[in-house]
């Protein structure tokens, strides 16, 4: 990659000294490399005080008391198993650990234990309210297997298992709330109780007798509640959510199979791909069999035989008998198979294969149902966490009492109060919008109303050009008539908007079959590049429009366009096509004008050069996020890092795009800096050189996905890449960077105070968008807040939190809530405030769209994104 022609060093003493001289509150710039490593997290250095003040509640509850010392036992276990075969040095997983614990702590609570209830955390650690009556002790504990191999003809093995479980006095922990030690142990005391009669997910655990809802394909919707002690600004805080999570119904394996798919299983044979949908629905599920009565032990589905009982023969006894999964049955158990031209399950490991009958085996209860839900399941999932706030307030409250009775946070004497907590907040003012009159002449400035505006008698600030398009059309219900009428109404509808689109396709509409895309689109391509070409022109837009279920057809569209072929595209479902709704056409408009290179919208104050921190001095603001493969993709399957940063200054509305694949579920992006290829940082910076014609003296980094625990981790080598990034430009460029991390998958909500007071409210309860708070339940002392950015009309508003890691320049509390509240304001494909940054919504848009170009079987290759595509918003 070449190097900017204007980073010389001399060009970059002259331009660093402007900036220092300028003085003020938009001060130069200064090096950004600490001596310090790793980074450290800056302090907060104020609260916020702009807007209207607000007084909120919050789903946390203030610790009445809790625990000044609570005792740390490290835990050893091992085992053997009391049987005639030899023993496998195999992992215990934590369910087993905790059995074992659970009778141990039954067994010796009033000897040992001198009467307590520690707490485990399924792994190596015991916490206790008091010391046990030894410093080190090894306990003998014999445990029933309740899974066990179903060796056909056979003694089965491994029926009992014998623990070695040694527990040693470690540590004693004061009641320090900056300790991460004791809030773990605060954490795993409050674990313990709600694990008996609930299934544990994470951190919320659920009822098996609770409310649930049919969410079709064998799954049901289950309600249930997540808990956590977090460090605050008042001390401890409880933090109770209603939680929902999708489990697999107990029912019969057959019963499952027919709600999978959708149909009776005497209808007729399962063909191949049905059988490779049940076999990954099914993969990792527990199961008891009915034909024996014995309902205590349980076998994990490892995968499906290729033929039926009738069919399958494995052999039997001493002397390997062949004999049929249906013979054995018959003949072993008295039991004859009605089902048996259906696969088997195939239970215990792959060395060791045993098989049983659908039809005798039930699904064991409790079971999270770990793959992707569909869009029917997702949209029916939704119906049952649709609470109004006042509802979901209740249910909250409710939850909170069960902690007060709790016989193990009693002894370890946590209590809290039994109200939410009241937190002053702020409003923030919502920023004046620009745009242009009807006659295209005159400014137009707006001020969103609760988060929301419109484009009548409006048009885009600056509308794009698209002077050479094309249709193509893959649903072969929409007829030529139909799509040549949906183009006339949707380009109508960008030259209202404001853009300049050429009525007339380069081709008129070309109707192909799906199932040669690849060919169908390289065709099409090389059609109007023929018409094209001697004009020297390229095809600034291809419209697609797909049938209503198009499986993985948009995917392969997206990958074959934006890597192959190298053209922006918009893809329309036929829906659409046959109720047109300006509505639509309009929502389109605002992506097909971004993806053209225009803006639909400005903040005035970033015009007027009134952003804070930014206004005065050129900034590039980043957004990344890595997308992760779904529970069940194998190992093979990368994980896709997405980066995008703005292209203008001072409008920071247009962002370009890179993705870059990496390590199966590796968090930490690696390609931000690469010493060979330059990396994403080095191009984005060099883009915005040419976009621009500045240098970007201050560097705002808004990443997502990163949880608590990861935070040091991704700081000390993120924002090391980015500084060996601006470094490798010239060795004197030192931006100011400040580093902001997203969360949006935390469990923190807010309430209005009074319900009654309509002002103070949205929809059905809901806090007003740019509702914010950095007080109580924030962080202690990092510099952290929680913004609502959006409006919400169904359902109960989730604020983001924005974490400050790395702060350069200097924000203060003011500064940095009304910049990221404004930047809400600016997403390009709606007429809303959004819930989260821009920047990183586009990331997460972008990374998800990386996941499409990996093709199935070919998860080893990653394709590179085409020249033409790059420069443009192509994955709004």
């Amino acid at each position: 990659m070449s190097c900017m022609p204007c980073l010389r060093a001399r060009a970059m003493r002259k331009k660093n000294r402007n900036l220092r001289s300028s003085g003020g509150d938009e001060g130069g710039i200064t090096s950004g490399l600490s001596s310090r490593h790793p980074f450290s997290i800056p302090k907060r250095n104020g609260f916020v005080s702009v807007g209207e003040s607000c007084i909120l509640k919050t789903n946390h509850f203030k610790p009445s008391t809790y625990c000044d010392n609570i005792y740390r036992y490290e835990v050893f276990m091992n085992y053997e198993f009391l049987s005639s075969g030899p023993s496998h040095a195999t992992a215990i997983s934590c369910g087993v650990k905790r059995a074992v614990m659970r009778k141990l702590c039954k067994m010796y609570r009033e000897s040992h234990l001198r009467g307590r209830r520690p707490a485990y955390d399924g792994r190596n650690r015991l916490y206790a309210s008091g010391p046990f009556s030894f410093e080190s002790e090894t306990f003998v504990i014999t445990l029933q297997n309740e899974e066990d191999s179903l060796d056909y003809g056979q003694t089965p093995q491994r029926p009992t298992t014998v623990f070695s479980v040694t527990i040693t006095y470690n540590a004693f922990l004061t009641g320090a709330i900056d300790s991460e030690e004791f809030i773990q142990a605060c954490n795993t005391v409050l674990c313990e109780s709600p694990i008996e009669g609930h299934f544990r997910v994470g951190r919320s655990f659920y009822r098996s007798s609770a409310m649930f809802h049919e969410l079709g394909g064998g799954l049901k919707g289950c309600c249930g509640f997540y808990r956590s002690i977090q460090r605050s600004q008042m001390g401890l805080s409880l933090n109770i959510d209603t939680s929902y999570k999708a489990f697999i119904k107990p029912q019969l394996v057959i019963d499952f199979v027919a709600e999978l798919l959708c149909r009776r299983i005497s209808d007729g044979p399962i063909n191949y791909i049905e059988r490779l949908k049940i076999a990954k629905a099914l993969h990792g599920i527990k199961v008891y069999v009915t034909h024996r009565g014995d309902v205590r032990k349980k076998y994990r589905i490892s995968g499906l035989s290729s033929e039926g009982a009738s069919k399958l023969s494995f052999p039997v006894g001493d002397h390997g008998t062949q004999k049929t999964v249906m013979q054995y049955f018959q003949e072993k158990h008295g039991y004859d198979i009605q089902h048996f031209v259906l696969p088997c399950l195939q239970v215990g490991n792959q060395q060791r294969p045993n098989y049983l009958p659908m039809e005798v085996c039930k699904i064991a209860e409790g079971q999270h149902y770990r793959e992707q839900l569909n869009e029917e399941q997702l949209s029916a999932l939704r119906e049952v966490t649709c609470q109004r706030p006042i509802e979901k307030e209740l249910a909250i409250l409710q939850t909170s009492k069960l902690y007060n009775a709790d016989p193990y946070t009693k002894e370890f004497g946590i209590t809290f109060y039994n109200k939410l907590t009241t937190v002053e907040g702020r409003v923030l003012p919502p920023p004046y919008l620009k745009f242009l009159d009807r006659t295209g002449k005159n400014d137009v400035l707006v001020l969103p109303k609760v988060g929301k505006w419109d484009m009548w008698c409006k048009k885009m600030v600056n509308g794009g050009v698209v002077n050479t398009w094309a249709c193509i059309n893959f649903a072969w219900e929409v007829t030529d008539a139909h799509a040549l009428n949906f183009c006339d109404e949707l380009v109508l509808m960008c030259n209202v908007s404001g853009m300049d689109f050429r009525p007339e396709p380069v081709l008129p509409v070309a109707a192909y079959d799906p199932k040669s895309v690849a060919r169908s689109l390289k065709k099409h391509h090389k059609r109007v590049m023929n018409i094209l070409g001697p004009r020297r022109q390229k095809l600034d837009l291809l419209i697609l429009i797909l049938p209503d279920n198009n499986g993985t057809l948009y995917g392969d569209i997206k990958r074959i366009l934006e890597t192959d072929i190298g053209v922006v595209s918009q893809c329309c479902l036929a829906k659409h096509v046959f109720m047109p709704k300006k509505q639509y056409f309009a929502n389109v408009a605002l992506k097909i004008n971004v993806k053209a290179g225009g803006r639909n919208t400005v903040l005035v104050s970033a015009l007027e050069r009134k952003l804070p921190r930014i206004g005065k001095i050129p900034t590039i603001i980043f957004g990344a996020d890595v997308s992760h493969p779904h529970p069940g993709e194998g190992c093979s399957s990368p994980s896709i890092a997405a980066v995008v940063a703005s292209q203008d200054w001072p409008e920071i509305t247009k962002y370009a795009g890179l993705v870059s694949p990496q390590t199966h579920r590796e968090e930490v992006i690696n390609n931000l800096f690469n010493e060979e290829t330059g990396g994403m940082i080095k191009e984005h910076l060099i883009s915005f050189r040419r976009a621009t014609g500045c240098i970007p003296g201050r560097i705002i980094f808004y990443r997502d996905g990163v949880s608590n625990g990861q935070l040091n981790q991704v700081l000390d080598v993120e924002l090391s890449a980015i500084k060996k990034a601006c470094a490798s430009l010239d060795p004197c460029y030192s931006p100011r960077v400040t580093f902001v991390v997203v969360q949006k998958r935390h469990h923190t909500r807010l309430f209005s105070d009074n319900y009654d007071v309509v002002s103070t409210i949205y929809g059905s309860g809901n806090v007003l968008p740019g509702t914010v708070i950095d007080k109580e339940v924030c962080h202690p002392t990092d510099f952290d807040f929680y913004l609502c950015s959006h409006a919400v009309t169904k359902g109960v508003s989730r604020p983001v939190r924005y974490h400050v890691l790395w702060d350069e320049n200097k924000f203060t509390a003011n500064a940095l809530q009304t910049l990221t509240n404004h930047l809400c304001y600016t997403y390009a494909r709606c007429t809303s405030s959004v819930s989260v940054v821009p920047p990183v919504y586009y990331a997460h848009l972008l990374a998800s769209r990386g996941r499409l170009y990996i093709k199935r079987g070919h998860e080893g290759s990653f394709p590179v994104l085409s020249e033409n595509v790059k420069g443009v918003m192509f994955f709004c």
